[in-house]
């Protein structure tokens, strides 16, 4: 069953326009980029289903980003502060183009939790863009991830995908 979804997702790829919708849309910041990275992501799942552990995606994303070009640094360590006080440091999976920070998980469902794991990241970075990315699913599963915007909730801040549309 899980072979089926991926030829779906192959379909999907290949033969509709929802997923360069889904990666591509100009009202998202560094949509261009991050559309790069998503469709990396979609060809790594696509190739390698789920399953392996993260490592196993990293290997194979820094195999693709350098295929299309990307610059990135792989768990790039990046230092946290609190109230201007260097407090201890912490490794995002990938920093791409300098911009965007790249989280990667391989487990059956993101939870909110992760989300948030994601928020603080992009806050303890001074980030404004990042993207959370799941392989362990049987359709790939991603978020972009933007810094909250004071005037606004959460919810109206993060964008929800899955390779496949479901929700």
């Amino acid at each position: 069953m899980g072979r089926e979804i991926i030829i779906v997702i192959r379909k999907q790829k290949n033969h509709s326009s929802d997923n360069k919708e889904i990666m591509i849309k100009k009202e998202y910041p560094l949509s261009d980029l991050t559309g790069k990275i998503i469709g990396c992501a979609m060809e790594v799942h696509r190739h390698m289903g789920n399953g392996f552990q993260e490592v196993i995606y990293q290997r194979a994303m820094e195999i693709e980003m350098q295929t299309i070009g990307l610059e990135f640094s792989r768990e790039h360590e990046m230092e946290i502060f609190y109230k201007g006080e260097n407090i201890g440091t912490r490794r995002v999976d990938f920093f791409v183009e300098g911009k965007i920070m790249v989280e990667l998980k391989a487990i059956v469902q993101l939870e909110d939790v992760h989300l948030a794991q994601a928020i603080n990241y992009l806050e303890a970075y001074g980030l404004k863009i990042g993207l959370l990315i799941n392989f362990g699913n049987t359709s790939l599963q991603f978020k972009r991830v933007m810094k909250p915007d004071k005037n606004h909730s959460l919810s109206k801040n993060q964008f929800n995908h899955s390779s496949d549309n479901r929700q």
